[in-house]
């Protein structure tokens, strides 16, 4: 790769929310990205616009982050864009970032519930990880989504907070065991935003609104903008040395 080739970022869940903004805030730290998305292809069009307007190369492929099995196919497809699009280069970064918000108490969650947060936020990001590692440069950065929720407790996530404490242990196993190729890999744990996750309660709701922000040091609930750039941050040679972390970005929520 040439010193002026843009390095490449690989973001699941792209089309709103932290994955758009973490998407921008990377197209404006130089980076060309790939971003997929579910259902939203609009949406994914309109955040590659927003990344083209930057001046960076972008491109949105759909994936389904909840079944392994068109993970070979994603991957292939991966593989064409950076041999027809950028010249055989290969990824520089990858974010795991693609997920869903549920509220469930933990005496009625079922096992359908429980297996869903489990191939969604964990499963899926292990094995699509591993698929994408040839793809990989040696030196890269992985960003894996975890949560506030896997340090303090609300009422109604122990499967979702769970799984998103098995990520930051699988970011620690991941660093050690890729760190021969000088792979990093860190967790970003963020607090209450305000964005559509989980049906926009943080953002629509005034009074959890207040009652969070409340109990957070810098008197507020976060917003995407506040996660984005610390996730650019880590995929970025501004980091270089940082790995095996989790950064949690909340505010000083319970501090």
């Amino acid at each position: 790769m040439s010193d002026n080739q843009s390095k490449i970022a690989l973001l699941t869940g792209g089309s709103r929310g932290l994955g758009k903004d973490s998407a921008l805030q990377l197209a404006k730290k130089g980076f060309d990205l790939i971003i997929t998305y579910q259902t939203k292809k609009e949406a994914a069009d309109e955040v590659v616009k927003e990344i083209e307007n930057i001046g960076q190369k972008a491109f949105a492929l759909p994936l389904d982050i909840s079944s392994t099995s068109g993970f070979d196919q994603f991957v292939t497809e991966v593989k064409n864009i950076l041999d027809t699009q950028f010249s055989s280069a290969k990824l520089d970064a990858l974010v795991n970032n693609a997920g869903i918000g549920i509220n469930e108490a933990f005496e009625t969650t079922t096992e359908e519930i429980l297996d869903s947060m489990t191939n969604i936020h964990f499963k899926g990001p292990y094995f699509l990880t591993q698929k994408l590692l040839p793809l990989l440069n040696d030196g890269s950065s992985i960003v894996n989504t975890s949560s506030g929720l896997a340090r303090f407790s609300f009422a109604g996530y122990s499967a979702y907070g769970a799984m998103k404490a098995a990520v930051d242990s699988l970011s620690r196993y991941q660093a050690v065991e890729l760190g021969s190729r000088k792979i990093r890999v860190n967790s970003i744990a963020p607090g209450a935003i305000e964005t559509d996750f989980g049906g926009g309660f943080v953002r629509d709701v005034e009074d959890i609104n207040k009652h969070l922000a409340s109990e957070t040091a810098l008197g507020r609930v976060g917003l995407p903008d506040d996660i984005g750039s610390v996730v650019a941050f880590l995929c970025s040679d501004d980091s270089k040395w940082i790995n095996a972390q989790r950064i949690e970005v909340s505010g000083g929520y319970r501090a």
